[in-house]
């Protein structure tokens, strides 16, 4: 598995827009595979959302607001599913860390501090 998390990791340290569809297809595929076997609360549900990502990664035009948010639910489930693993716990979360912010990096809207300071929701009364 050591070579996955390398693979992983690499793509992602060079910029994961920059990794061919193709291989980050495969990738994918290899993960499943590892996954297949694996019986741990959480487990199921990466390989959906990998599944999903594959699926995206095979088309002619992906969706990249699809990619990006299954990166990010991908970063933070491998980030919640590394303390039940038996091995390679700091990679699985090194690993997660980094798919989480592939995923914000790729976000195509930019925060509205003005907004953000004085919200128009209601305010509770005491």
């Amino acid at each position: 598995m050591a070579v996955k998390f390398a693979g992983t990791m690499n793509a992602i340290n060079r910029g994961i827009e920059n990794t061919k569809a193709a291989k980050g297809a495969t990738m994918v595929e290899d993960w499943e595979a590892a996954l297949a076997e694996v019986d741990t609360p959480g487990a199921k549900g990466i390989l959906r959302d990998l599944a999903s990502l594959r699926k995206q990664l095979e088309k002619d035009e992906p969706d990249a607001d699809r990619i990006h948010d299954l990166l990010h639910r991908l970063g933070a489930a491998t980030t919640k599913i590394a303390d039940r693993a038996d091995k390679s716990q700091d990679k699985l979360k090194a690993l997660g860390q980094a798919l989480t912010e592939a995923g914000e990096e790729q976000a195509d809207e930019e925060e509205d501090l003005e907004a953000a300071a004085t919200p128009k929701r209601a305010r509770s009364k005491k």
